[in-house]
């Protein structure tokens, strides 16, 4: 689409609509979704990078015959009365994922799906952000500059309030527009197995010893610094929760690593690290150091291990010192998985998670057919018609390399 035929989208259809902050208007609203047509367009607004938490400042609805409706879940925190309101609609959400566990806390939990931002990965659109895709599918540009914005902020400001009605305005009509490109595509049922999985999937379990994400960690050679690492983002966490604030707005983690590089022996060497010389880090500094000298003081036996023992297979990129013959084998997995993806147009991801095919690699079926890979896909986690397009060539491939390991 040229950039003549691209028309940018500045205003809701009917105007900014006011916040429903009360429960009187929070019924009205459930009352005017529930009397409206077709599927509801939802979207949140978070503070991601401002709050502690993932949690809902604002909750977007549109429906054809309902309009948009803005709801404040701070003092709106119980959405469930739309579960019946809207029971068996279709909510329409871009990358679901995202919104779903904050919507889900606020007592708003789908029956029925349709992700656009999955449509458009399974439809090989190769940039699936919001904006792009309305422009690219519809034709229209949305606003831009306040998907990072703190949402907790009180009153929200207008223009961000145009922001939020405006994403989703056109949200129904595009996934009216890719459900047409999926079902042209004969990848329509495709679409709602992933749409049902994601709504049958569990809540995810909470990650053991989180600390290890701390970036900039992979520059630790000690153990004595990971504990160090330990102490000082469990603090951090204890207290962003305590303040409601974002961890890094706390003590970023470049400031963590800083520490447990160089080990401060006194809250003066502590304290003049460049990393803590802000007014954040200098706030809470005895805090900082107690977990420092904690980590330094800990015995041997209570420091941390490397690395996690692992359910699944060791990194990919040990595997040839390992065990040559599963390396070979997961090239072979992977190629056969990127000419599919590439067949069918779309990411090599959606086709077949790769941790299902490095497990496959890593531990196939100790008789390779067709029917025992596509036992393993399952038990993985793959969709039907995942199994359906992989199980067979990913057995002849596997098949390929046991005769020839034999021979």
């Amino acid at each position: 689409m040229s950039e003549a035929e691209v028309v940018p989208l500045l205003e809701p259809r009917e105007g900014i609509p006011p916040v429903c902050e009360t429960s009187e208007a929070l019924a009205a609203a459930v009352e005017r979704l529930a009397g409206g047509d077709g599927p509801v367009a939802v979207d949140a607004e978070r503070a991601s990078g401002y709050r502690y938490g993932q949690r809902a400042y604002l909750v977007q609805l549109r429906r054809k015959g309902a309009g948009t409706v803005l709801l404040d879940p701070v003092p709106c925190c119980d959405l469930s009365a739309l579960n019946t309101a809207l029971a068996d609609t279709e909510m329409v959400l871009h990358a679901a994922t995202q919104d779903l566990p904050c919507l889900s806390e606020l007592g708003l939990v789908p029956d029925r799906l349709f992700d656009t931002e999955l449509a458009g990965r399974l439809l090989g659109y190769p940039r699936v952000g919001l904006g792009t895709m309305v422009e690219t599918v519809l034709g229209f540009t949305l606003e831009k500059g306040h998907s990072a914005a703190d949402w907790s902020t009180r009153p929200l400001p207008a223009d961000w309030l145009r922001y939020a009605a405006l994403d989703v305005e056109l949200l129904v009509e595009l996934r009216d527009a890719l459900r047409t490109e999926l079902d042209d595509a004969g990848k329509l049922t495709w679409a709602e197995e992933e749409f049902a999985a994601i709504l049958a999937a569990p809540p995810k379990e909470p990650r053991q010893d989180p600390w290890r994400r701390t970036s900039g960690i992979h520059r630790l050679r000690t153990r004595r610094g990971l504990a160090v690492v330990r102490e000082l983002w469990t603090t951090r966490d204890r207290i962003a929760r305590e303040r409601d604030l974002s961890p890094g707005r706390v003590l970023p983690d470049a400031a963590i690593v800083e520490a447990a590089l160089q080990l401060p022996r006194t809250p003066d060497d502590l304290a003049a690290l460049p990393a803590f010389r802000g007014r954040n880090p200098r706030r809470h500094a005895a805090a900082w150091f107690r977990a420092v000298q904690k980590g330094r003081t800990l015995p041997d036996a209570s420091l941390p291990e490397h690395s996690l023992p692992g359910e699944g297979p060791p990194p990919a990129h040990r595997w040839a010192e390992r065990d040559p013959a599963a390396a070979e084998r997961l090239t072979a997995t992977r190629a056969v998985v990127a000419a599919l993806a590439d067949e069918h147009t779309m990411p090599t991801e959606n086709l077949l998670q790769p941790d299902a095919v490095r497990r496959l690699a890593w531990s196939p079926p100790e008789t390779i057919t067709e029917d025992s890979v596509g036992v393993v896909l399952t038990a993985l986690g793959a969709r039907s018609w995942q199994v359906t397009l992989t199980a067979k060539p990913l057995a002849k491939a596997l098949v390929r390399l046991a005769t020839k390991s034999e021979s």
